[in-house]
């Protein structure tokens, strides 16, 4: 099931207090940028964040649970799904700023010769 578009809105709201956020769809779901960086996937209506140490950290300290991480898609590797916090635009911002600083910044893309 493809990510509704009012879904894809709202979360990216939520996100909006972490910095410059934008999103691309691909194949009906969505990828999540914090400036340059990819830091979440939205997908069949849910929001997974790139999994980080700190952002294990953070979630296991702000709430008292075990971070949940889940594929995306069939045959992805597991990211954090965000469900309960997903209403919290505080958490959503510090948890995507600490997330943001262990990420890798994209591999420059090679220029076509010729």
């Amino acid at each position: 099931m493809a990510t509704t578009p009012d879904f894809a809105l709202f979360v990216m709201e939520q996100l909006s207090g972490a910095g410059p956020v934008s999103s691309r769809m691909m194949m009906g779901e969505y990828v999540v940028y914090l400036e340059e960086k990819v830091v979440a996937l939205i997908c069949d209506n849910k929001l997974f964040i790139k999994p980080t140490e700190a952002g294990r950290i953070f979630i296991e300290q702000f709430t008292s649970n075990p971070a949940v991480e889940a594929p995306p898609y069939p045959g992805a590797k597991p990211f954090f799904l965000i469900e309960e916090k997903l209403e919290d635009r505080d958490f959503l911002a510090k948890l995507l700023q600490a997330s943001y600083k262990e990420l890798p910044f994209p591999k420059p893309k090679k220029t076509k010769k010729g």
